[in-house]
């Protein structure tokens, strides 16, 4: 299922674009999954910057020491 977006270009680009052959829907389309795909992925790493800070710090050896003794 699809849907209608509409913008306002100046007529000068408008005629500019007819002058080209492009398929400007895919073009465009193209272009707003993409930009979407990285304003997602900026959202999903400031969301696990924050959880990470909420986490504390474990030293490594600590962990090493208690799986070899355990």
């Amino acid at each position: 299922m699809s849907t209608v977006y509409s913008i306002r270009i100046p007529k000068k680009l408008r005629e500019l674009m007819e002058s080209v052959d492009v398929d400007w829907q895919r073009e465009v389309s193209k272009f707003i999954e993409e930009r979407v795909r990285e304003e997602l992925i900026k959202k999903f790493i400031q969301e696990s910057s924050k959880d990470l800070k909420g986490m504390k710090v474990i030293d490594n050896s600590v962990l090493i020491r208690e799986d070899r003794e355990g």
